[in-house]
């Protein structure tokens, strides 16, 4: 591996390290700038004569299109997404963004880019789709967004999205647990707002409030731990945290600290018990929204989740490494486990996806459980970290195609939301005979979400699976193979993780084929038989969903190499 080049604020290297969040950057200030330039003069202070500065007065009719601030925030998140991509062809140059002092702050490797790659991904969809929402329900008869809000208004909405990607960015690459939490809720406080942004709708003025009042109670109590980490080991760097783990990682004040630290990265995940939030915010917030918290918000907690508990407080810093991954595996269990059964019950379709959504969360606990029980359990011979590289690959790749099919089908509901409702399953019913293209994407969103092959989902599902399952196995299967003699009670606990998953994904297969008879085997609700509103950005974004949940099922080979590249460039502990 490369060596690491550090490099001071505004030094050399340093806008090449970080020209996707540059980008962002310059986006937010013409997001500022261009809804607000209109024909305004002012007069030269002792003449009658008036100078044009452009701002103020009557607006220009480009600039008073209300979809001009939705086109600046597309253009800029797709370049921050293309740039992202980019990095990895000759490979990601490992920065590190430094102080005077030497404290490393941020650190630009294949970790951080990859999910980079997402957040800026699944911004740039779900704000190329935003352009499409064009009536808003609940406060009378049918309204167009330019009626309802002027550019001003959409230039908030897409500000919050932009600030909401730069804040993600932020967790990706920081090496501070205080420039990480910075950066959490930056983005945190961005998606409240957006949550909420239809104020007009009781539904998504309560989804907004309970999501921020029970995420600003799990932030209060992640940086009461963080305060206590920092009393304890006396800075907030993951190195030195780490360090002091290896120490005395088994006194009471560091694992009180890091539980409360965690309280946080779980209501991001919605991981059982901190997920209660998660089905009102889905149901009450706009489908792209939805979408945005099913998968780049997802991705965020997981960042928090793999830095805190396979780098600070890694299974080898401390003789009780045991108790947290026997911990984490029971929450993974319940999690995944309960997702599915209220799923089962679900009748409203965005409630649905977001208990979906609290399923897809224990898979990725249950995955990190089986990368802290390589490295804790001395039985388990091997390339050091191999096993434990396999799975965390299989967790990025899962989080990398889960914007595909996840968010692809938020905005198939989205459609159906611009027609009227899509708070009833009954919503979907004669989407076939409607609208056959997003009846067929849906459909295929719905069986990848269940894991059918050959479909992305299916893919990443597995990868988890094997690398669990390897884990569990360790060397035991070369000696098996070579006539040892080995039962079921031999393999490591992690193994029945593996078998949940298998369950609980044929569970949801019911839920997910339910939709896929509605939409073609029952008939339209009354009122709603007629075509649906027209829109080619939002299709154009469903297609782009679409074509990638199946390329990526058929052709994931070059994608799984980014993910590995990854995964091997993560600092490990252990390493």
């Amino acid at each position: 591996m490369s060596t690491v080049q550090n490099v001071e604020p505004f030094g050399d290297g340093f806008i090449a390290a970080l020209c996707p969040e540059l980008i962002i950057f310059a986006g937010l200030l013409a997001l500022i700038i261009i809804p607000n330039i209109g024909k305004g003069t002012f007069r030269i202070p002792g003449t009658q004569t008036r100078v044009m500065w452009l701002f103020g007065g009557e607006r220009f009719k480009i600039t008073s299109n209300p979809k001009m601030p939705a086109w600046i925030a597309t253009i800029t998140l797709g370049a921050a997404f293309v740039q992202t991509i980019l990095s990895f062809q000759d490979g990601v140059d490992r920065t590190a963004i430094v102080t005077e002092s030497g404290t490393q702050l941020l650190l630009v490797n294949g970790f951080s880019r990859v999910f980079e790659m997402i957040f800026f991904g699944a911004l740039t969809l779900a704000a190329f789709a935003s352009m499409n929402r064009l009536e808003v329900k609940g406060i009378g008869p049918k309204l167009s967004t330019d009626d309802l809000y002027n550019n001003r208004r959409q230039a908030d909405f897409y500000i919050l999205m932009l600030t909401c990607g730069l804040g993600m960015s932020v967790v990706a690459l920081a090496q501070d647990l205080f420039v990480l939490f910075i950066g959490l809720e930056l983005a945190s406080f961005s998606t409240y707002v957006l949550v909420a942004f239809y104020k007009e709708s009781k539904v998504g003025t309560e989804a907004g409030m309970k999501y921020f009042i029970v995420g600003s109670v799990a932030s209060g109590v992640g940086l009461y731990g963080l305060s206590m980490l920092y009393l304890w080991a006396g800075s907030l760097q993951f190195d030195v945290l780490a360090a002091q783990f290896v120490i005395n990682g088994t006194d009471p004040l560091p694992l009180i600290g890091i539980g409360f630290v965690l309280v946080g990265f779980g209501f991001k995940v919605s991981a059982a018990p901190f997920h209660f939030a998660a089905p009102d915010a889905y149901a009450g917030a706009s489908s792209p929204v939805a979408g945005i918290l099913a998968t780049a918000s997802k991705a965020m907690g997981i960042i928090g989740l793999i830095r805190m508990l396979l780098i600070v407080a890694s299974p080898e810093a401390s003789e009780d490494g045991t108790v947290w991954l026997t911990l984490l595996g029971i929450i993974s269990l319940v999690t995944m486990t309960w997702g599915n059964i209220a799923a089962l019950g679900s009748t409203n379709p965005k409630r649905m996806l977001a208990y979906s959504s609290v399923a897809h969360a224990g898979y990725m606990l249950a995955a990190i459980t089986a990368i802290g029980a390589w490295n804790w359990d001395d039985s388990l011979a091997g390339e050091p970290g191999e096993a434990a590289v396999a799975v965390l690959t299989a967790v990025i790749f899962h989080l990398v195609v889960l914007v595909a099919f996840k968010l692809g089908a938020f905005l198939v509901l989205s459609v159906l939301e611009s027609d009227g409702d899509a708070s009833r399953l009954s919503s979907l019913g004669g989407l076939a005979k409607r609208e056959p293209f997003l009846a067929v994407a849906m459909f295929i969103f719905m069986i990848s979400l269940a894991g059918v092959p050959p479909l992305a989902g299916f893919v990443s599902k597995l990868l988890v699976i094997m690398g669990i399952v390897k884990v569990a196995i360790g060397q035991m299967g070369a000696e098996i193979m070579a006539g040892g003699d080995y039962g079921l009670a031999d393999v490591h606990w992690v193994w029945w993780l593996a078998l949940a998953m298998v369950i609980n994904s044929a569970i949801s297969m019911f839920y997910y084929l339910r939709v896929g008879v509605v939409m073609f085997f029952e008939e339209p609700e009354e009122g709603r038989t007629g075509p649906l509103p027209a829109g080619w950005q939002v299709r154009f974004a469903i297609l782009a969903c679409l074509m990638a949940t199946l390329f990526m099922g058929v052709a994931s080979d070059q994608l799984l190499e980014i993910c590995e590249v990854a995964a091997k460039s993560l600092n490990y502990s252990w390493n």
